[in-house]
């Protein structure tokens, strides 16, 4: 499955496209969306709006998997981040990209096995984990790709947790067919 991971910021975006399954993944592409402080807002969230159709169009991911956002004490922060979002948000959905959310919490779950893990500690395991070995450029490219990484991990336990599921329920589907059988036998 092709994934592009999305750590989405007003001033830097964080992307990467990882490919393959949970053991086998691999890191094909990694980069660090900036725009230019000096425009207007408005203005950079036009350019990141184009900037990530762009990276649908080159890329091809099959799903993008995007980090929620951490809402920090810094309210003008948490706005400017939220805005560029929304903003990432739409340009995959006007793209036709399925889209997955998760929170910070989640990613350091799937990657590292601790919700409350540093950003080093993310980056050496997502670096580990697609065979290589560092991640290229800012905090947000390694974000980027541990998104990426954790809808690769989440998805596979999805479909191993709705398989077991169906299993169990097709199993009691038996049961009480049998259950059923046994009682239309014993009706005089």
């Amino acid at each position: 499955m092709r994934v592009l991971g999305v750590d989405p910021g007003l001033a830097r975006t964080g992307v990467a496209i990882v490919d393959g399954t949970p053991g086998h993944l691999v890191l094909l592409h990694a980069a660090c969306i900036e725009t230019v402080p000096q425009t207007s807002e408005a203005a950079r969230l036009a350019i990141l709006f184009d900037l990530v159709v762009d990276a649908c169009a080159s890329l091809r991911p099959e799903v993008a998997a995007v980090e929620e956002l951490f809402f920090s004490t810094n309210r003008r922060t948490a706005m400017r981040v939220s805005e560029a979002r929304g903003v990432v948000l739409c340009a995959l959905a006007r793209e036709g990209v399925a889209i997955a959310e998760y929170t910070p919490t989640q990613v350091k779950e799937a990657v590292c096995g601790y919700g409350a893990a540093r950003k080093p500690q993310v980056a050496r395991m997502v670096a580990n984990l697609l065979g290589v070995t560092d991640i290229p450029g800012h905090d947000d490219v390694a974000d980027a790709c541990a998104v990426a990484v954790c809808h690769h991990h989440r998805g596979r336990l999805g479909a191993l947790t709705s398989r077991a599921q169906r299993h169990r329920e097709s199993a009691l589907d038996v049961a009480v067919s049998r259950a059923r059988a046994a009682l239309v036998r014993s009706v005089p």
